[in-house]
C-alpha cells in the first residue's frame, strides 16, 4: 500500500513510539499524583511540552488538549463577546464552531476567497471592526495546501482590538507561525506524533474562556488527567520536526517537483505559489474521484478533508474556489512526506493515471 494521505494524518514516528512505550507499560503513574513516581511523569510532559514551543512564538504558554478540534473551540467558544471574522475555506472545526456561536447570538462574517484560495485582504479590512473580538484563520490550507496571509490578517484584528487565532495544523514545523497570533491550535497526528492529543498555544495575557470544568490541570483551562505518553510522543515528534526541517523541506519539494511532471495534465486547485508543496489537490475533466479511489485500492489518497469524507457533498474548500461541482468530484488530494519515497509516487501517479484514462475511455 502507497501512503499518499499526509494531510488526513502521518506515519508515527518510530522515536516518537519509542519514548511512548515506557510511559504505557511502567511508568504509568498520574502525572498529577504528587508522589515521586507522579512528579516523574510530570517531569516528562513538562520536557514534551518545552520542546513543542520552541517551534512557536516567543511569550506564551501551552495547554495540552484531545486535538486541535479542542484547541480550536476553546479559543473560539472562550474568546471574549464581540464578533468572529473567518474565512470560507477554514476546517470544519472553525466553520462549524463558529455557526455554533452564531446561534447564540454572536455575530459571524466568513470572508470569501479568490480562485487562488487566498482571502482578500480589502474584504477582511471592511469586515474586521471595532465589533469584532476573534479573527480566525488557517495557515496552510489542509485540503489544497494553500497559505493565508496570516500576518497582515493578525494586524487588521489587532488594528480593530480583536484577538487572532491560527489553526496551524497543517503549518505547525513547516512553515514559520507569524509571532503576532494570539492563540494556535496545533495537533501531533500531523506531524508523525501520536493519535489524542494536541494544545493550544495562548499568547500571554490571553486567557480564554475554559469548556471543560473539574481538577483545574492546565492552568485551570482544561481540565482533565493528561496522558504523558501522548505528550512525550508529541514533544518527540515536534524536536524531529526541528532536527529534521532542512531535510523533510528538501525532500517535500523534490517529491512536488516530480510530482509536476507525473501530474502535468492534471489541474492543479489553488494557488501556485502561496501553498505548501506536499499538499497538492489535482482536478481532471470528466473524472470521478470516488471512482478513481475505488480502483486505485492500493494507493491512499484523498478526495479533501478526511472529516468530511463519506458526506457525499463537494468539498466547501473547493467551492470556495469557485469550482462547479463537477470538478470538485473530479478533483483529489495526494500528500506526501518524510517517509515517501520517490518511487512510490512514480507508483501511484502511474496507477491514477491509468484508473483516470480508463474513465475517459469511450
Amino acid at each position: 500500500m502507497i501512503y499518499l494521505d499526509y494531510q488526513a494524518t502521518t506515519p508515527l514516528a518510530p522515536e516518537a513510539f519509542d519514548a511512548m512505550v515506557p510511559l504505557l507499560r511502567d511508568q504509568f503513574a498520574n502525572p498529577h499524583s504528587a508522589h515521586r513516581l507522579g512528579r516523574f511523569t510530570a517531569a516528562q510532559v513538562e520536557v514534551a511540552r518545552e520542546e513543542i514551543v520552541r517551534l512557536l512564538p516567543p511569550g506564551g504558554t501551552l495547554l495540552f488538549t484531545s486535538g486541535a478540534t479542542e484547541a480550536l473551540n476553546i479559543a473560539i467558544q472562550g474568546a471574549p463577546p464581540g464578533g468572529i471574522v473567518t474565512i470560507a475555506t477554514e476546517h470544519a472545526a472553525v466553520l462549524d464552531t463558529a455557526e455554533a456561536m452564531a446561534r447564540t447570538g454572536r455575530d459571524v462574517t466568513v470572508l470569501p476567497v479568490g480562485p487562488d484560495g487566498v482571502v482578500d485582504l480589502e474584504a477582511a479590512a471592511r469586515a474586521i471592526g471595532p465589533a469584532v473580538a476573534l479573527v480566525v484563520a488557517m495557515l496552510v490550507n489542509n485540503e489544497i495546501g494553500v497559505i493565508q496571509p496570516v500576518a497582515a490578517l493578525a494586524d487588521l484584528a489587532h488594528r480593530a482590538g480583536a484577538l487572532f487565532l491560527c489553526d496551524a495544523v497543517q503549518g505547525y514545523g513547516r512553515v514559520p507561525i507569524p509571532s503576532t497570533c494570539d492563540m494556535v491550535a496545533i495537533s501531533a497526528h500531523k506531524i508523525h506524533g501520536p493519535k489524542g492529543v494536541g494544545a493550544l498555544w495562548l499568547r500571554d495575557g490571553v486567557r480564554p474562556a475554559p469548556l471543560i470544568h473539574g481538577g483545574g490541570q492546565e492552568g485551570g483551562l482544561r481540565s482533565g488527567t493528561l496522558s504523558p505518553a501522548l505528550c512525550a510522543g508529541f514533544g518527540v515528534a515536534a524536536r524531529l520536526m526541528r532536527d529534521r526541517a532542512d531535510s523533510d523541506r528538501a525532500h517535500v519539494e523534490s517529491l512536488a517537483a516530480l510530482a509536476a511532471k507525473l501530474f502535468a495534465d492534471w489541474t492543479l486547485n489553488g494557488s501556485q505559489t502561496a501553498r505548501y508543496p506536499g499538499n497538492l489537490n489535482l482536478r481532471r475533466d470528466g473524472i470521478d474521484g470516488a471512482r478513481l479511489l475505488s480502483d486505485c485500492r492500493n494507493v491512499a489518497f484523498s478526495l479533501g478533508s478526511a472529516c468530511a469524507s463519506g458526506s457525499g457533498r463537494p468539498s466547501h474548500v473547493l467551492r470556495a474556489l469557485g469550482l462547479t461541482d463537477a470538478q470538485a468530484r473530479g478533483s483529489v488530494r495526494i500528500g506526501f512526506g518524510r517517509y515517501t519515497r520517490r518511487e512510490e509516487l512514480e507508483r501511484a501517479a502511474e496507477a491514477l493515471q491509468e484508473a483516470a484514462a480508463a474513465q475517459a475511455a469511450p
